[in-house]
């Protein structure tokens, strides 16, 4: 699917589809101590937040099939200050494509939307956090110029 096959809109707080699609962020091997219906109960809940209150400096785009309309994916962009610099920076909280419509290049067209948002906001750098299982994920994040930053390393305490 070329960039201009979709349409890029905000979101609106009717946009259930987005909800919809929770479960692909833990479509894949999580790390031990993770549960899968605890992550999905508290993605659904926050995302849920950012389209019913939409706070200040979040903002969730839906990506629509450009001839009839459907919602094909979407991201969830937060402006956020850089701990070592003070600069502001675009964080991508969240990013999914439908089942239905993946390898069509719309993960692609929607990082391409984060980036040319984050320039027009002036925002210093994009970043983005991914589980380490989840290598579809990864694989498009790096071949789009992503590297790693920090590493988040996690221990349960029992």
């Amino acid at each position: 699917m070329s960039d201009n096959a979709i349409l890029i809109r905000l979101a609106e707080d009717d946009d259930a589809f987005i909800l919809g699609l929770v479960p692909r962020f833990v479509d894949f091997a999580l790390p031990p101590w993770r549960r899968r219906h605890e992550c999905i109960e508290g993605i659904r809940s926050d995302l849920a937040h950012h389209l019913d209150d939409q706070p200040a400096n979040s903002f969730l785009f839906v990506a629509e099939d450009a001839q009839d309309g459907a919602p094909v994916g979407f991201v969830h962009l937060q402006k956020v200050q850089d701990y070592f610099t003070g600069r502001t920076n675009c964080h991508i909280s969240d990013l999914a494509v439908a089942p239905a419509h993946e390898g069509r290049g719309i993960g692609k067209a929607l990082l391409a939307h984060a980036e040319d948002w984050a320039r027009e906001h002036r925002c210093a750098l994009v970043t983005l956090s991914v589980f380490p299982g989840n290598e579809r994920a990864r694989a498009l994040y790096e071949a789009s110029g992503y590297a790693t930053d920090l590493l988040r390393l996690a221990k349960p305490v029992r």
